[in-house]
């Protein structure tokens, strides 16, 4: 049964149910931790929060969220999956402090994955992707980083995902980079072609909210085309549907230093500076 929070140390086993929007989340504390259960509760809340306020609600009416200890100081690796409930399974460090847990996105990450179908393992670049994408978006959402952290990180880390020599497309080249930061580029050219498309007034996240209202979630199975085409059909337009056809099989090499040029945005060092006359300004602007 669910257990009380209170401010002792959390003790193993432990079990929170929480409503979430209406939906039915059961927290397992599986291991012993310096921070009082609640503060850890609080983090599963912001983090719910987080992606609730990017997806329009949270993705699914029931999920188990394991939580496991680890002897890293941070949060540590995590998994999602939905052969039952959507589940995802996270650890953190026995000693973590509430900054380090308010800092992470591992959460987050995984949380995301509930909002999109399963689909075939030759196209869980568009799993990954999406997470890796939508993550921080949904983390400057609700103010826990701000849109000069986001544009950092997406310049400093996306060329990880550009096609390097002898690659096929996204669906064929099963590489870390391409399966996470290829994924994640895929998904800034749709946010940008759905907003060029829409004249600013719709963007990735209705096309994700689209695809999870017509019952996509990461507990059902789905071919790649069905989940694109609901996520079109929400923003009205063909954008997912024919960046796939571009990118699936053929490299489809992006410049990304026009494309940040084009957006206004710039990095030096950590440092990041916005250009509001940039041709892509406004879409920029719209994407957070």
């Amino acid at each position: 049964m669910a257990v009380t929070l209170d401010s002792a140390a959390v003790a193993k086993p432990a079990k929170v149910i929480l409503n979430i929007d209406g939906a039915t989340l059961e927290v397992f504390l599986n291991d012993d931790f310096d921070l009082p259960q609640k503060a850890i509760i609080d983090w599963v809340k912001q983090c719910s929060r987080a992606v609730g306020a990017y997806i329009g609600r949270f993705p699914v009416s029931r999920a188990r969220v394991e939580i496991l200890g680890s002897e890293h100081a941070a949060v540590g690796g995590g998994k999602s999956w939905g052969d039952g409930p959507a589940t995802c399974r996270v650890s953190i460090g026995r000693h973590a402090t509430v900054d380090t847990l308010n800092a992470d996105w591992v959460m987050i990450h995984e949380m995301m994955h509930f909002a999109f179908p399963s689909v075939p393992d030759q196209s869980s670049w568009a799993e990954e992707g999406l997470s890796t994408y939508a993550e921080p978006l949904a983390r400057a959402g609700i103010g826990l980083v701000t849109r000069e952290q986001v544009w950092n990180e997406m310049l400093r880390d996306m060329p990880k995902g550009l096609p390097e020599p002898g690659d096929e497309g996204l669906d064929l080249t099963h590489t870390w980079g391409r399966k996470y930061w290829g994924g994640a580029i895929f998904y800034l050219l749709a946010d940008i072609g759905i907003r060029q498309a829409t004249g600013n007034r719709a963007g990735l996240g209705d096309a994700v909210r689209g695809i999870n209202a017509a019952g996509g979630n990461i507990t059902v199975e789905w071919s790649l085309s069905r989940a694109f085409a609901a996520g079109d059909a929400a923003t009205r337009t063909t954008v997912l549907g024919d960046l796939y056809k571009k990118m699936a099989t053929s490299p489809a090499p992006v410049n990304l230093s026009t494309l940040w040029k084009d957006l206004g945005v710039s990095r030096s060092g950590d440092t990041i500076t916005f250009n509001d006359r940039a041709p892509l300004a406004a879409i920029r602007a719209g994407i957070l």
